[in-house]
């Protein structure tokens, strides 16, 4: 996704940031993965191929191009995978190039490709192929109030999912509020194998905007499963992530590190995401 407000590359006192909440990073999940193994199942564990971001209703302008690359690490994590075959997440970088064009100032249209795993083992995987059709309210960056809807279709690999087919719907709720961003992200997943198998996966972000070039915020991904038979809440995946932002959508970086909050929740995951209008 794309903010219409181009902004300059990240300045030296930025990068320091990053590189100190990195260090901070390493420095606190290093021992505790040492002391605390994985739980016997991870049910609301987060998958090689979930996007680990909040989606604000702001899209590239019609006409162009916009490249979001996404990536995570989990340095703490089971180290053995969700099903026979699967990836095994624990010291896996996961990634992917999100490629996205402008329709209209209400529309825009992206595909994931290629989704790509490099294990711990050395081993260098790849999925199939995510699209997506977003459709938003005009000018969502300029409004106090805005709303859009994404739709996603997966095409998956055996290793990622189970399933050879999975979707997502995505409604976007949010406003800002002077220097602060309030967004809820209630997605609803879908193996399409039935309405009683639907999981339910709500997401929510938190920003205070110290310019329009520099953002800090927390951001709360979960899965309760099946609706309606929720998993139990330890077995819930719910995370809380430190974010920093850095440029827009149009040229930007952003950073974060997350913790899994249940024994159901994967245990430290960094996530990183360069975006960038062409």
């Amino acid at each position: 996704m794309s903010s219409n407000t181009q902004r300059q590359p990240a300045t030296l006192h930025s990068c320091i940031i990053i590189a100190g909440l990195c260090a901070s990073a390493l420095l606190a999940t290093s021992g505790a993965y040492a002391v605390q193994p994985p739980p016997p199942e991870c049910p609301g564990c987060l998958s090689p191929t979930d996007e680990i971001q909040v989606y604000d209703a702001s899209i590239v302008d019609p006409g162009k191009f916009n490249l979001v690359w996404h990536n995570n690490f989990a340095p703490e994590a089971k180290n053995y995978p969700d099903f026979p075959g699967g990836v095994v997440p624990e010291h896996t970088l996961n990634g992917v190039p999100e490629w996205a064009y402008g329709v209209t100032d209400w529309w825009e249209v992206g595909a994931y490709v290629p989704i790509y795993s490099y294990t711990s083992g050395g081993r260098l995987l790849f999925d199939g192929v995510k699209l997506r059709s977003l459709f938003v309210v005009p000018h969502a960056d300029s409004r106090t109030f805005f709303y859009g809807v994404n739709f996603e279709y997966s095409y998956n690999r055996p290793q990622w999912e189970e399933s050879r087919f999975s979707g997502e719907v995505r409604p976007i709720i949010g406003t800002h509020l002077g220097p602060w961003d309030l967004i809820v992200n209630p997605v609803v997943d879908t193996e399409f194998n039935g309405f009683k198998n639907l999981s339910f996966a709500p997401e929510a972000r938190i920003a205070y905007n110290f310019t329009k070039k520099f953002a800090l915020s927390a951001e709360w991904y979960s899965e309760f499963g099946a609706i309606p038979q929720f998993l139990t809440p330890s077995e819930q995946g719910q995370y809380l992530f430190g974010v920093v932002d850095i440029g827009s959508g149009a040229h930007g970086i952003e950073f974060g590190v997350g913790r899994g909050l249940t024994p159901g929740s994967t245990g430290t995951i960094l996530k990183l995401m360069f975006m960038q209008d062409f």
